[in-house]
């Protein structure tokens, strides 16, 4: 991005999150971190789809928060739902893109010697760094997406991860429900829409990767490299889908990995502030010496960030893999 534009893009980024209150002290920092790493990239997409990423998540977290409250419980004590965000929440979500866009950059200006990396377009079937970022972004959109709306369903979730389905509470890890399915594809859209209006594809027509005259060049589908209309429908549809699948198994491997805590008393999934691991602990006992917490589903192995990053890692190096193969790209590419 020109630097007119990212820094008081970063600024104006980090001011509503600071005046809004939505992050932590060490949460502003990694977050205002991240902005950086997002402006530096010529491109502008990616720097787009972290702001789409907040504020929709920020968005879809305040619908109808004072019935999502009381829905589960907070391990501090009071009523559950979504308290200020840290810097271990931050880079749950964005640490594999950050990382990913750090590579794509220094691909670019590696491939340009004068040291501007703005000038060209993307060719079709090329950069899998591009399809990672994208991936990373679309499956955490979909998880925040699925896990803020999906708990407002009528219907009471159905545990992803054993055989029979059975009904958990709301909140429980692995839970998940119809409104909540298709609330992660919508998240996804989110940032495929982001992604087909602002990645800079090389059009079908007179061009080339460096943005110069060529010749005629063919639509991807065509065995070109140019991104005509439907090679950006299909990617748009693929971008979706794969999302929307990221917030399915962010369901599944929070079935498995995270143990979710039921209050006795109330029959509610208690949460862990800043998406920490509840513990079933014997200071958590009655007047009569039972315990006033039992487990729901799942091991303590990991908390809802270690989730949330394994996914996004998941998704991201999934969708390279597949893209690798399908185009015929060698994975080496990645760190060329």
């Amino acid at each position: 991005m020109h630097p007119y534009i990212a820094v008081p893009a970063t600024i104006a980024l980090v001011w509503r999150a600071y005046s809004r209150n939505s992050l932590t002290p060490a949460g502003l920092v990694v977050a205002t971190l991240t902005a950086v790493v997002h402006a530096i990239h010529p491109w502008s997409v990616f720097f787009a789809m972290l702001v789409v990423f907040f504020l929709a998540g920020t968005a879809v977290t305040k619908v109808k928060h004072d019935v999502k409250a009381h829905l589960t419980l907070s391990s501090a004590g009071s009523t559950g739902g979504e308290a200020r965000r840290t810097h271990v929440q931050v880079l749950a979500n964005s640490l594999v893109a950050s990382l990913l866009i750090l590579l794509h950059y220094r691909q670019l200006l590696a491939r340009d010697k004068s040291g501007d990396a703005s000038q060209g377009c993307w060719p079709y079937a090329s950069d899998l760094l591009v399809i990672g970022i994208v991936a990373n972004y679309a499956a955490v959109a979909a998880d925040t997406f699925s896990s803020e709306l999906g708990i407002l369903s009528k219907d009471r979730p159905r545990l992803l991860t054993p055989w029979d389905l059975r009904r958990v509470p709301p909140g429980t890890n692995g839970g998940i429900t119809l409104l909540g399915v298709l609330a992660g594809f919508l998240g996804a859209s989110t940032i495929a829409l982001t992604s087909v209006l602002l990645l800079p594809f090389c059009p079908v027509g007179l061009t080339s990767s460096t943005g110069k005259f060529f010749g005629d060049n063919q639509p991807g589908f065509e065995g070109g490299s140019g991104w005509g209309l439907w090679e950006k429908a299909a990617w748009f549809l693929a971008v979706s889908v794969w999302g929307g699948l990221g917030s399915l198994l962010d369901s599944a491997l929070g079935g498995w990995f995270q143990a979710s805590v039921i209050d006795v008393r109330t029959g509610k999934v208690i949460e862990g502030t800043g998406g920490k691991k509840v513990l079933l602990s014997a200071s958590h006992t009655k007047h009569d010496g039972n315990s006033s917490r039992r487990l729901e589903s799942g091991i303590s192995f990991l908390d809802n960030n270690g989730v949330n990053l394994l996914m996004a890692f998941t998704m991201s190096a999934g969708a390279m893999i597949i893209s690798a193969y399908v185009w015929d790209l060698p994975l080496s590419t990645i760190l060329q």
